[in-house]
């Protein structure tokens, strides 16, 4: 057996944890890491200042950890395998400086976003520079078929956040609804991530099918994780309450709502639509959502989903490869941020 025991819970990903991954990729990573900056440079000064700073603020590097083990998975890592690495790098770097935008958000992973540093029309050029690089990485090399994968991802991602726009207005949303959201916003990309990767070694259309509803299932565990934060008390990278404030109905709230008695009901909706900026009305939903079970049913269709993932790569032959995909899927539920 290539699992490993560790302590569960852990919230970053630790030095003895990245070791086992580095066992097997590391010296991939490395030449990833190499590819994304050549990826993403600029003769334009203030891009290449931008795009250093970018590079130096890279957070955990999940996504191409995916892409390069579920091609490991596969087959033996190659040039395509790269592409697809870096591909999802920029698509999915180029959400998060957009995301920043929209959100007026002045923080991104405990730096200084690029929209506060510089300025939101910088920002959107950035983003549009960041995607450009990635289409003429896929087109300039025929990987087609990557671009396929990846620009579905993209579209998803739209549609899943203009779905979360056009709901949260009237914040009438069920259920089903949340996980349409989800699935666009959040799974779409590392569903991609892992098909891509599979693609580039086997080429094989069932095998990449499998993977791409593995990352699926992976990445609406994740977010379901991520929602989960907002009704914790461990510092996770943004206010407790911060979905609340922004009217965002996750699950564990669209929960209490179809469950709780009308008149909490009732309250929990006024306080979204009208004091939602009001510490204490904001600690009064998350003390109702505790109470209700809201946050109980959440955890468990979270681990319902990293179970599907994990029965979908237990498919495949035992190997390094599938026991680090395992540790990420875990990781995915049992992070602390």
């Amino acid at each position: 057996m290539f699992y490993f025991d560790r302590p569960r819970g852990c919230g970053k990903l630790p030095e003895f944890y990245m070791q086992f991954i580095n066992d097997i990729i590391g010296d991939e990573l490395k030449v990833f890491e190499k590819r994304f900056a050549e990826a993403v440079r600029s003769e334009t000064p203030l891009l290449d200042t931008i795009m250093k700073y970018i590079i130096k603020r890279k957070g955990k590097q999940l996504r191409p950890m995916f892409v390069l083990l579920s091609a490991k998975l596969h087959g033996p890592i190659n040039e395509s395998t790269y592409r697809a690495a870096a591909l999802v790098e920029l698509l999915h770097t180029a959400t998060l400086v957009h995301d920043d935008v929209v959100d007026d958000s002045p923080m991104r992973r405990g730096f200084f976003s690029i929209n506060a540093l510089w300025n939101k029309k910088i920002a959107v050029l950035v983003g549009d520079y960041l995607l450009s690089k990635g289409l003429l990485l896929a087109t300039g090399n025929n990987e087609f078929e990557q671009l396929h994968i990846l620009s579905e991802a993209v579209k998803q991602m739209s549609e899943g956040e203009l779905l979360q726009i056009q709901k949260t207005r009237k914040l009438n949303f069920d259920e089903s609804v949340y996980f349409d959201i989800i699935r666009g916003k959040t799974a779409s990309l590392l569903s991609s991530a892992c098909a891509a990767g599979a693609q580039s070694t086997c080429g094989d259309a069932s095998i990449t099918g499998q993977m791409k509803s593995f990352g699926e299932k992976v990445g609406i565990a994740f977010q379901i994780k991520d929602d989960l934060f907002d009704y914790g008390s461990a510092n996770v990278g943004k206010p407790t309450g911060n979905d609340i404030r922004e009217k965002k109905l996750t699950l564990p709230l669209i929960h209490t709502l179809n469950t709780t008695d009308p008149k909490t009901r009732r309250q929990l909706v006024y306080i979204m639509k009208n004091e939602n900026k009001d510490p204490e009305k904001i600690r009064y939903v998350i003390d109702t959502v505790n109470k209700s079970g809201g946050i109980a049913y959440a955890a468990e269709k979270m681990n319902n989903y990293r179970d599907q993932a994990l029965a979908i790569l237990h498919l495949f032959p035992e190997s390094p490869a599938r026991s680090a995909l395992e540790e990420l899927v875990r990781y995915t539920t049992d992070r602390k941020y």
